[in-house]
């Protein structure tokens, strides 16, 4: 058995730019951080007493005589991508799938990980990243920008870079205060609302050339973001620069946002938060606030209707954290 744990992601600035239409031709920049809440996915052999060969449990459970019968089309392609047959896939996470923080790269990147150990490979960041998005963008053909894949598989608080071949990451080096800082300003709450990522990433994919000038804006941030955090700049203009990207964010689709959302980001500023954004495609999920320590203890407040989950950041990325292998994967 191999137990896999994935960490979730938010993304604070250059969500959009990392869609292949996009930074092919423009190239795209996105800052984002790994967080203490995770997807865990156990991948075991499939005992052969019973008269199923694969079993996957997430929201539903599924026994199947043959890989190409499962439903659920990310663990399909993973199991077909990589020749592994007679699994038992079990899919457990820190908080809702649908909600704007990377569940599905990280259950992508948690099966591959998993798999391949069972094979006896080792299978660095960079190609567990690259395979995730294979299988999401290209196997199971849903659209969306690469930079989940890539945030979780690495972790870290990191700057990641798209061009026509493909991308790089660079660690953002601050010191552990000024990242201490950046964490103590961050509150994240849940909208209530799940939503279908791909399908606002269909839109977002559609308006892209209609909304490029948004877009190159958007990209420009994450310089000006990374500058704040690598500096003696007071950290709330990191937020205030986060309340601007959401203004043009918003601009691109009207999918991204909702008077639902609105009348929580604008209950949020009037409590005191600098600024703040949806996490993820947009519609729903969860909130990230940006706010003075000393206004936090308000804003939970005056959104107490809403789950607030404290930010911590994550360092390891990827990881396998129970292994006991097994042969004929």
């Amino acid at each position: 058995m191999i137990i896999t744990k994935v960490p979730l992601r938010i993304s604070f600035f250059g969500g959009g730019t990392d869609y292949e239409p996009f930074f092919r031709e423009h190239g795209g920049s996105v800052l984002s951080t790994s967080i203490d809440k995770y997807v865990y996915t156990s991948v075991r052999k499939c005992p052969p007493y019973f008269d199923y060969h694969t079993q996957v449990k997430y929201a539903k459970t599924e026994s199947v005589r043959k890989t190409e019968e499962l439903e659920h089309p990310l663990v399909r392609n993973c199991m077909l991508y990589t020749g592994a047959h007679n699994l038992n896939i079990i899919y457990d996470a820190d908080l809702p799938a649908r909600s704007g923080l990377g569940s599905s790269s990280a259950f992508a990147v948690g099966i591959l990980q998993a798999i391949y150990s069972m094979q006896g490979k080792y299978v660095g960041k960079e190609q567990l990243a690259k395979d995730s998005i294979y299988v999401e963008r290209t196997l199971c053909n849903e659209s969306g920008g690469w930079q989940d894949q890539i945030a979780v598989s690495y972790g870290g608080l990191n700057r990641i870079d798209f061009h026509g071949n493909g991308f790089n990451v660079q660690p953002v080096i601050i010191p552990d205060n000024r990242k201490l800082d950046l964490q103590n300003h961050l509150l994240m709450f849940f909208t209530g609302i799940a939503r279908d990522s791909h399908q606002i990433a269909v839109t977002q994919t559609n308006a892209i050339k209609s909304r490029t000038s948004e877009l190159l804006e958007i990209k420009k941030l994450v310089n000006e973001a990374e500058n704040i955090l690598t500096s003696d700049a007071d950290i709330a203009e990191f937020g205030r620069l986060l309340d601007f990207s959401w203004k043009i964010k918003r601009k691109i689709t009207n999918d991204i946002s909702s008077t639902h959302v609105d009348k929580i980001y604008d209950r949020a500023i009037s409590a005191g938060a600098l600024g703040g954004k949806l996490l993820g495609a947009g519609g729903g999920g969860f909130m990230l606030i940006f706010a003075r320590p000393d206004s936090h203890n308000k804003i939970i407040e005056t959104l107490s209707d809403l789950v607030n989950v404290p930010v911590v950041f994550d360092d390891d990325g990827a990881k396998v954290i129970y292994y006991v292998p097994e042969s004929d994967v």
